[in-house]
């Protein structure tokens, strides 16, 4: 069995489609997208139609698409963009289970003198909408709330969160990293004024993201120089990442999502039929097609990552952004998880380029990991 690749909430294979639309734009196409002469239109046009790809995706306009460097950086730019705008004053609202470099951005602004209040959760990662409403102030200028989460798969109504926003005003951002292309995004009909998306999710390239910026939206820039990016990210634009980002977009379809779901109703069906295992977050079409969060409750997940890993399946006990600490899980933490629990989850995040023949070894071979383990070193809780 060739290795089987479990962590696609981390990062994706790039699709070869992708991989064949980008490579002339190192070797051939190389021009820089602000100069003048042949091959920089040439980059150019390569920029801006790809734009107009990501900005149709979500219902947005051309110019209202600004590239970035990738998702931690657009939320970077949201957040901090948006403080700076209101004069370094105000109050954010956001949420206990989001990507760390929103909540990491909010504790760096906190220090700045922004106040922010962190919103809690359900046991399936859901937020209250009457708590959201409940929390709202005067001097709110932003709501901040993923929209796929990346470690338990709960995908929030932004619909409902919209409206809440718009009726008192508030600008509404949302970091769709994890959902774009497998969940519907309008942002009309969401009410979204910010929308980070990144490529390398959905079998894109690494290094290339965005931020949707609704037109007149009041946002300072974090980088200034020549003005790229409608003088909002000053930096030369990358255009082969550009180019496969879009591509991206192009390739994924319905039917890709559909298959996902398949295999992973199959996988979660597999896993709790294993005694004393249970799902973390949502489930059905209220959860991302690709994730898998469970937790064995009496094992270590990362032993069972540690064995898996042995038999060449790939997954993951946490955000994979934040591996290299030994915190527990913020996310599963806020779902009322215990430290015991949280210790014992694993999360499994398949792909369109996942098969049915690498589920059916996974759910062969995990048993008997789980088995073992208990043997070893049981955890009662």
């Amino acid at each position: 069995m060739n290795p089987i690749y479990l962590d696609n909430a981390a990062t994706t294979q790039v699709d070869e489609k992708v991989l064949k639309a980008m490579l002339p734009y190192f070797t051939e196409k190389y021009g820089n997208a602000s100069s003048q002469h042949v091959m920089g239109q040439e980059a150019k046009r390569a920029l801006e139609d790809s734009r107009s790809v990501i900005a149709k995706s979500i219902g947005a306009k051309r110019e209202e698409i600004i590239f970035t460097a990738g998702g931690t950086e657009a939320n970077n730019f949201c957040l901090k963009g948006c403080f700076f705008a209101e004069g370094n004053k105000g109050h954010i609202i956001t949420t206990k289970i989001e990507h760390d470099c929103v909540l990491n951005s909010c504790k760096w602004l906190e220090k700045q003198g922004c106040e922010v209040t962190y919103l809690n959760v359900d046991e399936e990662g859901f937020v209250s909408v009457d708590e959201l409403k409940g929390a709202l102030r005067p001097e709110t200028f932003l709501v901040s709330i993923i929209h796929g989460n990346n470690e338990i798969g709960t995908v929030q109504d932004l619909v409902k969160i919209g409206e809440v926003c718009k009726e008192k005003g508030i600008m509404f951002h949302t970091d769709a990293c994890q959902s774009y292309t497998k969940v519907l995004i309008n942002v009309d009909k969401m009410n979204l004024d910010f929308v980070t998306l990144n490529s390398h999710k959905i079998h894109g390239p690494k290094g290339v993201g965005a931020l949707y910026i609704r037109k007149d939206s009041k946002i300072t820039p974090l980088l200034h120089g020549g003005g790229h990016e409608f003088g909002l990210r000053s930096t030369t634009e990358n255009i082969s990442g550009v180019v496969g980002f879009a591509k991206a977009v192009q390739v994924a379809g319905n039917s890709d999502i559909r298959y996902m779901n398949k295999l992973r109703a199959k996988l979660i069906d597999g896993l709790l039929k294993i005694p004393n295992v249970t799902l973390n977050g949502s489930k059905g079409d209220e959860r991302l097609c690709n994730n898998i969060n469970v937790s064995f409750n009496d094992i270590e997940g990362e032993a069972i990552g540690g064995y898996l890993d042995a038999y060449g399946i790939s997954s993951s006990t946490g955000s994979a952004c934040s591996s290299n600490t030994l915190d527990v899980s913020h996310v599963l933490k806020a779902i009322g998880l215990s430290h015991e629990q949280i210790n014992t989850s694993i999360r499994l995040s398949i792909s369109k380029f996942n098969t049915k023949k690498e589920i059916d070894y996974v759910l062969e071979i995990l048993p008997k990991i789980v088995e073992k383990l208990r043997k070893m070193t049981p955890i009662k809780l």
